[in-house]
């Protein structure tokens, strides 16, 4: 027996579950998530309430409070995505917007996680999602996007699909001027230590820290170019690898601020001044660069107002109303503060 369609009759789970071969109980399990279904079963299932259009009975019965948006993130354990939630938060007060915040780790999720999630969003009647996580992917934003959920992502790791919208920074600006600015200094053998090689806001920070220095005729040392993850024991880590070269760097652009710690904490055990011997310039412009010793000079993204306006998109798409643009780009502006100084002429060597 076929399975309704949305444009027939509305669906039940009962004629889901004839539909499917399975009993009306196997239905109600994976509508509410439950994890005691086997993943052969659930596809099938989530397949046909795909199908059929299917939404719980609280969202047939239409709002009866306050828009509910969800925002993904990987953790909340750093300033970036404090900034962001910031940002979120305060237009949704200004809306009378409700926020629901929720985090997915470090893991891809599984096409059957990225199933029930969906369908969790269509239960509990979220007006959107607000993706700040590289956990969905292209796979999971098209999950949602076949079931009709609004979704924006925030600096993607990878280009989203050309029908999401995302909200970034102008990364490859940022890289730029960071590299700029110690070029002014005085700088030539300058480092820089990525996030992963492969996501996008990286390989842009990358390409306009290579710009720069091709705009001085000066050609780029492959060995001062490191990647790793944007956290601090990858700062700790690349800054060791630096100073083992034979000609180390007299500066380093680090990926975010969380690695330019990382290569304050590796300097200052070390023996190594900052700026005095090595200046380093970070990327994000969080509180963690004010807040450092010595304070950071640093590439500052618009974050609150990156927030704000994610969620504006995600709202607008709500109303049913078409976005302006499907790449919103804010941009961003170099913060000089102390961790940057004209080169000495010799970097000390390191004290282990």
């Amino acid at each position: 027996m076929p399975v309704p369609s949305s444009s027939s009759a509305k669906p039940t789970l009962a004629a889901i579950a004839r539909g499917t071969g399975v009993s009306t109980a196997t239905v109600s399990k994976v509508v509410n998530g439950r994890t005691d279904v086997s993943d052969e079963t659930r596809a099938k299932v989530l397949a046909a309430l795909e199908e059929a259009g299917y939404r719980s009975p609280s969202q047939r019965r239409g709002p009866s409070g306050p828009d509910v948006v969800e925002v993904a993130f990987e953790s909340i354990d750093s300033a970036y995505p404090s900034a962001l939630l910031n940002g979120i938060l305060d237009h949704a007060a200004s809306t009378g917007v409700e926020v629901v915040v929720s985090t997915t780790g470090r893991q891809r999720a599984t096409e059957p996680g990225l199933g029930r999630k969906a369908q969790h969003l269509i239960n509990e009647g979220r007006a959107g999602v607000i993706v700040v996580t590289s956990a969905y992917g292209e796979s999971g934003l098209s999950a949602f996007l076949r079931r009709h959920i609004p979704v924006v992502v925030i600096d993607s790791y990878n280009p989203p699909p050309a029908d999401v919208v995302s909200v970034g920074a102008a990364n490859w600006a940022g890289g730029k001027a960071a590299t700029e600015h110690l070029l002014d200094l005085g700088h030539r053998r300058i480092a820089h230590l990525g996030g992963p090689e492969a996501i996008e806001c990286n390989q842009a920070r990358l390409h306009g820290h290579l710009s720069a220095l091709a705009s001085r005729g000066i050609e780029a040392d492959p060995g001062l170019v490191l990647h790793g993850r944007f956290r601090a024991e990858y700062g700790t880590e690349g800054l060791a690898a630096l100073l083992s070269r034979a000609h180390p760097p007299t500066a380093i652009f680090a990926g975010n601020d969380v690695i330019a710690v990382g290569v304050l904490r590796e300097a200052h055990r070390r023996g190594i001044r900052v700026p005095d011997d090595l200046s380093l310039v970070g990327f994000d412009g969080t509180a963690l660069a004010r807040d450092s010793v010595p304070a950071l000079t640093s590439v500052a993204q618009p974050l609150q107002e990156m927030g704000r306006a994610a969620l504006r998109a995600v709202l607008c798409q709500a109303r049913g109303e078409q976005p302006d643009t499907h790449r919103v780009e804010l941009a961003t502006q170099l913060v000089v503060r102390e961790s940057t100084a004209a080169p000495a002429a010799v970097l000390p060597s390191p004290r282990f």
